[in-house]
């Protein structure tokens, strides 16, 4: 909590236990920053990391990968995603459901707040959900990165 709210910069970025209790067991490579990431608000938390490269947000090369953990007791199913209480990250767009490894995860274009890319969630378990957002250059590896996370 307190890495966050200082906005600590990690360079270079953490590796595959960069969240604590999660394992990510892919993480592509060319990230030269990274950033923990965490948000209490409405009974809900949320924490996770986010990979960057040096290139500006608009630049369609530019590389970047967020993951968040949101402990939020009401989730149960991939239906609640869409109205889910989170800050950045909502589901409101064009959503389609598919199949990643053993979970089913509802996707969705990246929107302006999240930039570019794709943007994909379910609930691990009943209270907690998993969001991974990842930029343009890294959506072929994004099911790769799904299968990769273990909590």
């Amino acid at each position: 909590m307190k890495r966050s709210s200082d906005s600590r910069t990690d360079t270079p970025p953490r590796g595959a236990a960069a969240i604590k209790g999660v394992r990510v067991g892919h993480v592509p490579k060319g990230f030269t920053s990274g950033q923990v990431v965490v948000n209490k608000h409405d009974g809900i938390t949320e924490y996770g990391y986010q990979w960057t490269d040096d290139r500006d947000d608009v630049d369609l090369r530019h590389r970047s990968l967020w993951i968040r953990v949101v402990c939020w007791p009401k989730a149960s199913t991939l239906a609640q995603l869409k109205n889910g209480p989170f800050d950045i990250g909502t589901f409101s767009g064009n959503t389609k459901t598919v199949k990643i490894g053993n979970r089913q995860v509802l996707t969705q274009e990246g929107d302006g707040a999240l930039g570019h890319g794709r943007y994909a969630g379910w609930v691990e378990r009943k209270g907690v959900v998993v969001t991974v957002m990842a930029s343009q250059p890294l959506v072929p590896e994004l099911p790769k990165i799904i299968r990769a996370i273990e909590l």
